[in-house]
């Protein structure tokens, strides 16, 4: 979709009512302006009609599957049904387990404490941290970065293939990238995990606020993603998918609601009989208003229709796009090029600019919110990088490996709740900075980059 399509997308898809539209914050330079949130791949805004729901439930909520009173009869309700709608916006199949957790990371630690013993997972090192580092007592072949969605369908089966000894493996792969924003070929890959004998876990953090996820149509065995990118609020995520592995496995957490029974043995310790279903990893007493705000979410979105979402974010991630290729001295990241398909997540670098110092500038001197570093994907970012930042500027930040410069990007996301206004003002303030400079100067504190009020 080219940017001349404007009228007829604003004419089909109005942005999302989102929470602190219109917030305003204060400028170094003075005055104040309204905020531009241009950070959704790290937390997105949480829906008006997401907080609403929430609002309007807050006084009824009370202690689920316990209790008789009435509350918690109507809490037990609404968070079983939280189940339901979640399975039916991820199309999971009859068999399948929903179970709540407190976020994306939460949920690939349960599954990977799940693995059955012997079990080797695959992963590609362009994974974020969430799902690169919970398999720490499987044995884990770490597998390089892709240049085309092909090359990443043949690594994945050359790996399994060449696996010893041929067991049970499971492969972790992202939906979307954290960094780049681009889609991965998720039922490729599914299919060629199946083909070796292996099962998949999807990483839908990035992937299911944007685009529709169906663990049956992608033929993936688990999905992972959390409530605060899908346009919830903080302290909830999802699991969801085949329940033997997890039926079979020690539960998560040890306490009540994972716990069938409770005994004294006649040795004098205690005999548990643990739950086989989602209640088994959801000890403690669960998120309620979570999960309902997740499950909220999933209706706000499917009632807008994907279709109009993601045509509308076509358009501004073409408009973001054709700004930034104006500007010679930006670089955005690609692994697969600028032909792949993406949702609106979009790093980059600024020749001469240390990339914490570009993001401070944007913030202090614009009000605009985007994020800088290796975004907890640092093989990812280090990769596309080559390893050579080039002139960092001003702000270095300290953090480095031996031997390197500071290596960091500019990373800019958005996506249902994003007005054009806000990504209009993100363009021209990266043309500004870069061709007229910072009106301001900055220095590093804590290892960020923050306005020098010391004057």
């Amino acid at each position: 979709m080219s940017v001349s399509s404007a009228a007829s997308v604003q004419d089909i898809c109005s942005p999302l009512p989102v929470l602190g539209g219109d917030v305003t914050v204060p400028l170094v330079t003075g005055g104040e302006v309204t905020y531009v949130a241009l950070d959704y791949a790290a937390s997105a805004p949480a829906l008006q009609r997401v907080w609403d729901d929430v609002a309007a439930y807050a006084p009824y909520y009370g202690s689920v599957h316990r209790g008789a009173g009435y509350l918690s009869q109507l809490s037990t309700d609404l968070f079983e049904n939280a189940r339901r709608t979640v399975a039916e916006f991820l199309g999971c199949r009859d068999d399948d387990q929903v179970v709540f957790t407190r976020s994306t990371t939460d949920s690939l630690n349960l599954l990977a404490g799940a693995l059955p013993a012997g079990c080797q997972v695959f992963v590609f090192e362009t994974e974020h941290h969430a799902a690169l580092l919970p398999w720490r007592d499987a044995r884990v072949t770490y597998l390089d970065a892709p240049r085309t969605p092909g090359e990443a369908v043949r690594t994945l089966e050359h790996a399994l293939a060449d696996r010893d000894p041929y067991g049970p493996a499971l492969v972790c792969v992202t939906g979307a990238s954290n960094v780049t924003g681009e889609l991965w070929p998720v039922r490729e890959l599914a299919a060629a995990a199946h083909a070796h004998g292996a099962r998949i876990v999807l990483d839908a953090a990035q992937l299911a606020p944007h685009h529709p996820v169906s663990v049956r149509d992608l033929d993936v065995d688990w999905v992972a993603f959390s409530g605060h990118k899908l346009y919830a609020p903080f302290g909830s995520g999802v699991l969801a998918g085949r329940a033997d592995w997890l039926r079979e496995a020690e539960p998560y957490l040890a306490g009540g609601g994972a716990s069938r029974t409770v005994a004294r043995r006649e040795d004098g310790g205690v005999e548990v009989e643990w739950h086989d279903g989602a209640a088994r990893h959801e000890a403690g007493s669960p998120n309620v208003i979570g999960a309902y705000a997740v499950a909220s979410a999933c209706k706000a979105l499917t009632e807008a229709g994907f279709d109009s979402l993601v045509a509308r974010e076509r358009y501004l991630i073409e408009k973001v796009r054709a700004g930034l290729a104006e500007v010679p001295e930006v670089r955005v990241l690609s692994l697969f090029g600028d032909d792949a398909p993406r949702v609106g997540v979009i790093s980059f670098v600024v020749e001469g600019w240390n990339s914490s110092h570009f993001a401070a500038a944007l913030s202090a001197e614009y009000g605009i919110g985007v994020r800088d570093g290796l975004f907890c994907a640092h093989p990812l970012v280090r990769t596309l990088l080559g390893g050579d930042p080039g002139t960092q500027g001003e702000c270095g930040s300290p953090e480095a490996a031996p031997g390197e410069k500071s290596l960091n990007a500019i990373r800019v996301s958005f996506g249902a709740g994003t007005p054009d206004e806000h990504v209009e003002r993100f363009v021209t303030a990266v043309r500004e900075l870069v061709t007229d400079g910072a009106r301001w100067n900055y220095r590093t504190e804590n290892g960020r980059c923050v306005p020098d009020t010391s004057a």
